[in-house]
């Protein structure tokens, strides 16, 4: 794309700049002026920084199939962290072997946009980058980092299920349901009242817009300042219908740790409001919470329509992305 014809923040979707907004500065980057454009040539087309990142990979422990690399801000310049150094942003560029692998990038950052400016739930901060060439990549800041140095603690729910490759095979961190998730916030989190509701949230929102990855390692708990846990931010968060044909949830028993089905559901193949109410009290959201938590979801938002067409998509995608969005919200808004 051409970089010089910015119409949009690359981080907020606010319309008006041709670079960073203050507001993408302030929470991303400490409200250091942050050029969106990387100091590195895109890897594939240069041998000298794919020997960078080669070996940057090797250093970061973060797991996932999409590549990712540790940056940090070095005064006002995003760079790769040598050795020895600690990173406290994740970058994903491009990856490779999946349909419409250049929309990727933009396709989470908008999707994550949403889920903040849209339905105020509590997500990592993040904004797109570019290589000199113009191609995208995504990149995050670190939740799990203390701005004092060391890091929070943190834990995934496949460790929190006890699941993993040795004992539970590869399909480990889908072999579970949502339901069960819920029990495990119950368990291990003491304000869980609180954090339930925004666990709720969350996967209704990942149904909303097709997020067929959100597995155990996807949702985290996070230390808190008072040494206690809860849910951490939202991160990963991505319309997945747009580059595979996956199924509805990405656990494989779904919402329910049973058999469970709305009789919409039965009958339309898909959940509806009925299914996400019975699996909200199944998680202890109070009954008089429910209506007003999947409101938001259920209503049209007219300001999504407004983030995709100031998103990064190709025009195609951006239309893609509304039907995917429209079609699951009429899935959601029946009832027989």
């Amino acid at each position: 794309m051409n970089l010089n014809e910015l119409k949009y923040c690359p981080g907020t979707l606010a319309e008006g700049f041709s670079a960073y907004s203050p507001s993408c500065l302030r929470n991303m980057f400490s409200g250091k002026k942050v050029n969106y454009i990387l100091p590195y040539e895109q890897p594939q087309q240069n041998e000298e920084v794919a020997a960078l990142f080669i070996e940057n990979r090797k250093r970061i422990s973060i797991s996932g199939v999409q590549e990712k690399l540790s940056f940090l801000l070095d005064k006002n310049l995003l760079r790769l962290t040598k050795e020895g150094e600690k990173g406290t942003y994740i970058l994903k560029p491009i990856p490779r072997d999946l349909k419409k692998v250049d929309q990727i990038p933009a396709n989470e950052h908008l999707t994550m946009q949403i889920a903040k400016q849209v339905f105020n739930l509590n997500t990592a901060e993040n904004a797109l980058v570019f290589f000199k060439n113009g191609s995208p990549a995504y990149i995050t800041k670190r939740f799990d980092v203390k701005k004092e140095g060391g890091k929070w603690g943190k834990e995934d729910f496949a460790t929190l299920a006890g699941k993993t490759k040795d004992n539970a095979g590869v399909n480990f961190k889908y072999d579970y349901s949502y339901e069960e998730i819920g029990m495990l916030i119950q368990k291990y989190v003491p304000a869980w009242r609180v954090e339930i509701e925004k666990y709720f949230s969350l996967v209704v929102f990942n149904y909303l817009f097709s997020n067929g990855d959100a597995h155990l390692k996807n949702f985290s708990l996070l230390e808190s300042s008072k040494g206690d846990y809860l849910l951490s931010p939202a991160y990963d968060l991505i319309n997945t219908r747009l580059h595979v044909d996956d199924s509805d949830f990405a656990l494989d028993k779904g919402l329910f740790a049973d058999d469970f089905k709305s009789e919409e559901c039965k009958k339309n193949g898909q959940p509806s409001i009925n299914d996400f109410t019975e699996f909200a009290k199944r998680i202890g959201v109070v009954v008089s919470r429910i209506e007003k938590l999947l409101n938001p979801f259920v209503e049209k938002q007219s300001f999504i329509e407004t983030l995709v067409n100031h998103s990064f998509l190709s025009k195609a995608d951006k239309r893609g992305y509304l039907l995917m969005y429209n079609t699951r919200r009429n899935y959601l808004k029946k009832t027989i």
